[in-house]
């Protein structure tokens, strides 16, 4: 049955295929078996499609929340912190974090010039609680971009192994969402297409991948380097427009073209 829940992809789509085919079943005598037998289908690949997709999302956030917070946050403390004993200055992964920590003890330190210049009252020990408290803020930063790093990989290397193992069911999942995709009309696919294209490449959509870049070497404790950022944001966009309007183009203009002319109406 798994094997007839998968179907190929071809030029016409698999909606007005079964609308014919339903047709042709209604003239012969044993078209309620078949109608039957089809709803079954329909409904096995419907399950396995609901399994399968919950098993590729919520098996690696499970795996790497366990293996985070059971295995290798204890590790990494402690592999850091008693290398930290004997390297007084390496709490901080690399030169940018020093560089942040020192910009945030400076502004600190002018605050409190500005409160004495208020109230003629200077407190040192409150400089060296900051100091205190910033080097255990970067210390447990370059823990965890140590165990984030480690632990996507782990989680990385477990979607792999669920994509080859589940495979059969992938392709069932990927016959399902095709045909939910092929089953919408002409306005809501273009709905769809301008909403992805917009996001990912439009008008607003830089500042939206600078955050995401910026949020991301901040997870894995990469340096912040503006430099990198801007040509990255500069040229990714336009790489992911130009594919965009060749895959319409290419494929969706011999697939539909009527959400081709359709997409191009609302566009304009």
């Amino acid at each position: 049955m798994a094997k007839k829940a998968v179907e190929q992809t071809g030029l016409i789509p698999r909606s007005i295929i079964r609308t014919f085919d339903r047709f042709r079943n209604q003239l012969f005598p044993e078209a309620e078996q078949l109608v039957i037998q089809e709803f079954k289908i329909s409904r096995y690949q419907f399950l396995v499609s609901i399994k399968c997709f919950a098993s590729l999302v919520f098996i690696p956030l499970f795996i790497n929340l366990v293996v985070k917070n059971f295995l290798l946050i204890p590790l990494t403390e402690n592999f850091w912190n008693n290398f930290s004993k004997y390297n007084q200055s390496d709490i901080f992964l690399n030169s940018y974090q020093q560089e942040q920590a020192f910009i945030e003890l400076k502004n600190f330190q002018e605050k409190l010039y500005f409160e004495y210049l208020l109230n003629q009252q200077y407190d040192k020990k409150l400089i060296e609680k900051k100091i205190f408290e910033l080097a255990i803020d970067y210390n447990h930063q370059s823990i965890l971009a140590l165990v984030n790093l480690i632990g996507d990989f782990i989680t990385f290397l477990v979607i792999i192994f669920l994509v080859v193992y589940m495979k059969p069911q992938i392709s069932i999942l990927k016959s399902f969402l095709t045909e939910s995709i092929y089953s919408l009309n002409d306005t809501k696919k273009s709905f769809l297409l301008i909403l992805g294209t917009d996001l990912l490449v439009g008008f607003h959509s830089p500042r939206g991948w600078e955050i995401c870049l910026q949020l991301l070497l901040r997870h894995f404790g990469f340096p912040e380097n503006k430099d990198f950022v801007f040509l990255f944001v500069a040229s990714f966009p336009v790489l992911l427009d130009t594919v965009f309007k060749y895959s319409i183009f290419r494929y969706l203009n011999k697939i539909s073209p009527s959400t081709v002319a359709t997409y191009h109406n609302m566009i304009e």
